[in-house]
């Protein structure tokens, strides 16, 4: 039976269709959304409904959990400072294998098994991500660990007119020809403002931002940056406030962060008035 509250969804949903229509929102997918395989087919069939309703989503991927495990098969030693992954040359060759190989075409295979027309694309191609060597505040030298110099769009923008659905791996190319593992945070971040995205969301395993055992529904940048001097915003959840904040500061309407273990969160995110996580405004 369709009820009241059915028609009031429905209602409430038809407006924020009409909304997006056409505009880019940029999606950090990552943490068990990218593990758990029910998560996996909710996410990707949730991504296909969007284009199929008119909006034009790019997915950046991070990957973290995955390249740690295949570094480990291999032999090869862990290692993190700052939360930054020690990367040596035989580090990078298994973390681009997983992250622009196995994870990525993982992705692509769930999008287009519901209907997508997903492509994969690393920051290489095209000459998407310049990047450079990441130079740690302590002097310690990280090995292949990048930070973004440019974006350069043109790629991504084709594929959207043609309709089909990027999926990004975190990986840059130096001016110098070497390839560098970025955070995939800092990457989305950038991509969405060089896309001039409508919305950036940043998946996660939490609510979002918690004060005080309580979650914060929306923040602006400057209640933002209080939390982080006050370490109220720490841990994994700091690269993605620092992302958020960029975004904002840099043109893009809002940034949220939501609880990517809730199965269609998403959706629910984008096409319901009270939404989920936190939103982060300027």
């Amino acid at each position: 039976m369709f009820t009241e509250e059915n028609k009031n969804l429905l209602i409430e949903a038809l407006s924020y269709i009409k909304r997006f229509n056409g505009k880019i929102v940029v999606i950090k997918y990552g943490g068990a959304a990218m593990i758990d395989e029910k998560l996996k087919h909710s996410f990707a069939q949730d991504i296909v409904l969007l284009q199929s309703l008119g909006m034009l989503p790019v997915i950046v991927h991070g990957g973290g959990p995955e390249v740690s495990k295949a570094m480990e098969r291999f032999g090869q030693e862990v290692s993190f400072i700052d939360g930054l992954r020690v990367t040596s040359s035989e580090n990078l060759k298994v973390a681009e294998m997983v992250l622009s190989g196995t994870i990525n075409k993982e992705i692509i295979t769930h999008l287009n098994t519901f209907g997508g027309k997903a492509v994969g694309v690393s920051g290489k191609d095209g000459l998407l991500i310049r990047a450079r060597k990441k130079r740690h505040k302590g002097g310690i030298d990280l090995g292949y660990v990048g930070e973004i110099e440019s974006v350069n769009p043109e790629l991504l923008l084709v594929l959207l007119k043609q309709g089909f659905l990027p999926v990004v791996s975190p990986i840059g190319l130096g001016k110098d020809g070497i390839t560098y593992n970025i955070n995939a945070d800092t990457t989305a971040s950038r991509i969405a403002v060089s896309l001039e995205a409508y919305k950036i969301i940043f998946m996660t395993d939490v609510d979002g931002v918690i004060e005080n055992g309580k979650l914060r529904g929306q923040l602006s940048s400057s209640e933002t940056e209080d939390m982080i001097k006050q370490n109220v915003i720490s841990g994994g959840m700091a690269p993605k406030i620092d992302a958020a904040l960029y975004c904002i500061k840099n043109g893009i309407e809002s940034a949220q962060i939501i609880n990517g273990t809730d199965p269609h969160s998403v959706i629910a995110e984008l096409f319901t008035d009270q939404g989920i996580g936190t939103k982060i405004v300027l």
